[in-house]
C-alpha cells in the first residue's frame, strides 16, 4: 500500500470497519459466562448487540445447547437466518474453522476437508467465509503470558497442550477448491493471511485465475507460526499490499488493542472480541465484546475517523463483487499486471532512461 502525504488525516481515509468476534470457540461458556452466548436466542442477540455497538462484520461460529462449539451446518444456517432477520445489513462472515473446541479428551482441530467445503452450501448463504491458504501451525498459546490464562479453560494443562499443538491444514488441492465453491455460491472469500508468504500464495492465486475478485485480507498476528504483532512485520506486509485491496488487522491476548489503535491510525480497519482476548490492559477484568467495540468507536472518534455505515461497510468490503477476468481482477485490486513475454511485469521505467 502506499502511504502518501496525508495518509494519517482521516479525510484521507476509509470509514473504519469493526469486525466483532463474539462467539469465542476457543473458550468454554464457564470462562466468561456474562458473555459467551449459548442459546441461539442469545447468539443471535450477541449479533445485535454488536452492530448497535458499531461493528458491521460479524465473525461467526456457533455453539450447541450445551455450550460446545457447534459442528452442524443445520445449527449454521439457524443462526445466519435469525441474524439477517435482526439486523439484516450486517455483514456476516463464517470463520472457516468451522469450530476447532476440542471433544472430550480430543485434540483441537479443524474438521475434515469435505465438511469445511460445506460451507459453500449455508442457507442463508453468509456474505463471506474466511480461508487460510498454506497449512501453518496455530499455537495460540504462544504469545499470550501466564496470566492472559489464569483461571480460565487455557490454562488447564490438557487444554493448554493441544492448543498449543494446533495446526491450520491448508493444502493447495482443499483451498483451490473451496475457493471455486464460495465463488460459485456468490460467497466472498476472506483471505487471512498470517505472514508475507501466505500474501504471496493469494497473489498467485489471483495472477492464474482461480480467485477473481475483491482481495479482502485479514492480517492475523498471534504468533505460534504466525506473525508476531510488531509494527516491523505489518510495515512488511503492507509493502506488498496493492492498494486497491482491503486489509483488517488482528491479534489476540494484551495485542488486540494496540495493534488496532495502529491500524486505526492507518487507516486500516480492526477485529475485536472476545475470541481474541477476554482481559482489558491491566487484566484487573474482563471485558465483553461491545465493551471492546465501544473502546474501538471512542478510539476512532477522538481520531476524527467515522464507523462506517451499514451501507459503507458493503461499499468497503465489495460485498457481492466478482470479477470476469484474470486482468480485470488485478487491476481493481490494484497489482501490476501479468507479465507478458519479456517484461519484467513491473510499472517502472528502466534504469537505462533514469540515468539519461
Amino acid at each position: 500500500m502506499n502511504f502518501l502525504d496525508g495518509h494519517l488525516y482521516p479525510e484521507n481515509q476509509q470509514p473504519l470497519v469493526i469486525t466483532a468476534a463474539p462467539y469465542a470457540p476457543g473458550w468454554i461458556p464457564s470462562d466468561f459466562p456474562e458473555d459467551i452466548p449459548v442459546t441461539m436466542k442469545d447468539q443471535i442477540q450477541k449479533a445485535v448487540d454488536c452492530y448497535e455497538a458499531g461493528a458491521r462484520v460479524l465473525h461467526l461460529h456457533v455453539r450447541e445447547d450445551d455450550g460446545k462449539g457447534s459442528k452442524r451446518l443445520s445449527k449454521f444456517n439457524e443462526l445466519i437466518a435469525g441474524v439477517r432477520e435482526r439486523v439484516p445489513d450486517m455483514i456476516i462472515q463464517v470463520g472457516g474453522s468451522i469450530s476447532f473446541a476440542p471433544e472430550e479428551g480430543q485434540a483441537a482441530k479443524w474438521l475434515s476437508d469435505d465438511t469445511r467445503h460445506m460451507l459453500a452450501e449455508l442457507t442463508p448463504k453468509p456474505d463471506q467465509v474466511t480461508v487460510t491458504v498454506n497449512t501453518s501451525q496455530m499455537n495460540v498459546t504462544e504469545h499470550a503470558g501466564v496470566d492472559d490464562f489464569r483461571g480460565v479453560s487455557r490454562g488447564f494443562p490438557h487444554l493448554h497442550a493441544t492448543y498449543k499443538d494446533m495446526v491450520v491444514p491448508s493444502n493447495p488441492s482443499w483451498y483451490e477448491e473451496h475457493i471455486r465453491r464460495l465463488t460459485a455460491a456468490g460467497i466472498q472469500s476472506e483471505f487471512q493471511c498470517y505472514n508475507i508468504n501466505s500474501f504471496e500464495t493469494i497473489e498467485r492465486l489471483i495472477r492464474r485465475g482461480i480467485y477473481k475478485g475483491p482481495l479482502v485480507l485479514n492480517w492475523v498476528a498471534i504468533s505460534g507460526g504466525m506473525d508476531q504483532a510488531n509494527i516491523y512485520n505489518l510495515a512488511h506486509f503492507l509493502r506488498a499490499v496493492p492498494d486497491g485491496a482491503v486489509l483488517t488487522v488482528e491479534s489476540s491476548v494484551l495485542n488486540v488493542l494496540p495493534i488496532n489503535m495502529i491500524g486505526i491510525a492507518l487507516g486500516l480497519h480492526v477485529r475485536c472480541g472476545i475470541e481474541d482476548v477476554l482481559w482489558n490492559q491491566t487484566r484487573t477484568g474482563k471485558m465483553s465484546t461491545v465493551e471492546q467495540i465501544r473502546q474501538l468507536v471512542r478510539i476512532s472518534t477522538e481520531f476524527g475517523r467515522p464507523i462506517a455505515t451499514a451501507k459503507q461497510a458493503r461499499e468497503i468490503m465489495k460485498i457481492g463483487v466478482f470479477y470476469d477476468t484474470v486482468e480485470e481482477t488485478l487491476a481493481q485490486n490494484g497489482f501490476a499486471p501479468n507479465r507478458n513475454g519479456g517484461h519484467q511485469g513491473f510499472l517502472k521505467k528502466p534504469a537505462s532512461e533514469i540515468c539519461a
